[in-house]
């Protein structure tokens, strides 16, 4: 089994980065850009920080526009989609649960500042599952630098390569695999087309299997070692 499980937040635990592509495109009329446009832009956002989504998007709105204003909209259309409660991912209450119940270790490692993270999955019911929520404005570099992962697996005093890390986007694919993380990635909001980065990792469609195919890599690799009798 792995030693530890890092999971991503933001389209792999929580469903909430739909909710906030929906929060963007309302600001539609501010940004002056049609639907797709605006769709297609969003999906490069996936798994970055604040502080590097804010950088893009004034790239992509261009110097007349009001970032301030857009950000403000932006953010209020999201907390009104989040009034009602944080949606969570199909399969992972139960999986978390699960795992849970066996006492592993498990933590957070996620692009969203440290606190907000921690508020989100308070508000899910998810947070006490978890040793620890690490956030983007708690390491020392972001997705999909390595940093975050290896910062995971070092408080737990791992090494990364007995871990196992979950993640929808590519940036944090990358992070995960580049650190050493036996990673498997269950892609959310993706542009048809896009290649994914071949990085040795596994796919699955929900979490539950994705953490199935985890422990049965870690079995194989377990079998594989053990000296013959």
């Amino acid at each position: 089994m792995p030693a530890a499980y890092l999971f991503d937040m933001d389209g792999l635990l929580l469903d909430t980065e739909r909710l906030t592509m929906e929060g963007f495109l309302d600001c539609a009329p501010l940004v002056q850009r049609d639907a797709a446009e605006m769709r297609a832009f969003f999906t490069t956002l996936v798994g970055l920080t604040a502080r590097r989504s804010q950088h893009l998007m004034a790239e992509f709105c261009g110097p007349e526009a009001d970032l301030d204003a857009i950000s403000a909209h932006w953010e209020r259309s999201c907390e009104r989609r989040l009034a009602d409660g944080v949606p969570i991912k199909p399969t992972v209450a139960d999986t978390l649960a699960g795992l849970s119940g066996q006492g592993v270790q498990m933590a957070v490692v996620t692009s969203t500042d440290g606190a907000r993270a921690r508020h989100h999955l308070k508000r899910a019911g998810l947070l006490a599952h978890f040793s620890f929520v690490l956030g983007g404005d708690e390491v020392s570099a972001t997705k999909p630098d390595p940093a975050p992962y290896l910062e995971a697996a070092a408080r737990f005093g791992f090494d990364p390569k007995l871990c196992a890390a979950f993640e929808d986007s590519d940036h944090g694919l990358t992070a995960a695999a580049t650190a050493g993380c036996f990673a498997v990635q269950i892609p959310d909001l993706r542009p048809p087309g896009r290649p994914f980065p071949q990085l040795g990792q596994a796919f699955a469609s929900t979490l539950q299997d994705a953490v199935t195919h985890a422990q049965g890599h870690f079995q194989q690799r377990c079998r594989a070692s053990a000296p013959s009798v």
